[in-house]
């Protein structure tokens, strides 16, 4: 936890918290399918009002805790825009139609994946090796190109250019919304081993968030498995 307070946790109940929380739905009685208690929206709204407040007043380069080895209030600031976006997501899903999320978020979320949240799950949790396996992802409503190589215990973002065991083509929202693992293969333009890109979410879904350290993408407690030989490549011109 930082000294400012920013974080898992920085909601911290107020005074009366359990007289409010009295007609709450209960997790453990999950689906809650009646409405929501008024007194619940109210204080999520005063949470998330808090939490925007403080994070508009912080500079990003400010060092603070988190669970990731950029220790920066910069970290919370893009986390907490990606999350709210992506439950955004998930709320209007729920009831309809989802709109994108926005193009510029949606690119940085690709790239926090590859380079935060791919490599904290791997090291938070027993994940299968990787095989030296490439893995092109190609913006389709913009000109980003995020090439990814799994390495026996690490998750390579740019490695290099050149030939792809996979390419996935999707607009940036589409991009993020698979690989936060909110929407199918179905409908998206992939070439190559399309297999690849399930074992990929198999190597980075998420368990638990790793605890207080710094998160290197590799797993000190599994030895280093041999590097495989070099596989049969997609290549497609770029």
């Amino acid at each position: 936890m930082s000294r400012r307070g920013i974080g898992p946790g920085s909601g911290r109940p107020g005074p009366g918290l359990a007289e409010r929380r009295a007609n709450w739905p209960l997790p453990e009685n999950a689906p809650h399918r009646g409405a929501f208690p008024p007194e619940l929206i109210d204080w999520f709204g005063e949470g998330a009002a808090a939490l925007r407040n403080l994070l508009a007043t912080c500079h990003p380069a400010e060092p603070v805790w988190t669970w990731s080895r950029e220790r920066s209030v910069g970290f919370w600031q893009r986390m907490q825009a990606i999350e709210a976006a992506v439950h955004r997501w998930d709320a209007e899903n729920a009831i309809g139609t989802p709109g994108p999320v926005d193009r510029q978020l949606a690119m940085d979320a690709v790239t926090h994946t590859f380079e935060v949240m791919a490599p904290a799950r791997r090291a938070g949790r027993e994940a299968p090796p990787g095989a030296g396996e490439r893995l092109r992802f190609r913006q389709s409503d913009g000109s980003r190109i995020w090439i990814v190589q799994t390495d026996p215990d690490e998750v390579l973002l740019n490695a290099g250019s050149g030939c792809c065991d996979v390419e996935l083509t999707a607009t940036a929202s589409d991009l993020m919304l698979f690989l936060w693992h909110r929407i199918p293969l179905d409908g998206l333009e992939v070439r190559g081993d399309a297999s690849l890109l399930d074992r990929y979410s198999s190597w980075s879904r998420p368990s638990r968030t790793p605890a207080d350290r710094n998160v290197t993408g590799t797993s000190p407690d599994r030895p280093r498995a041999a590097r495989p030989q070099r596989r049969q490549r997609y290549c497609s011109v770029d």
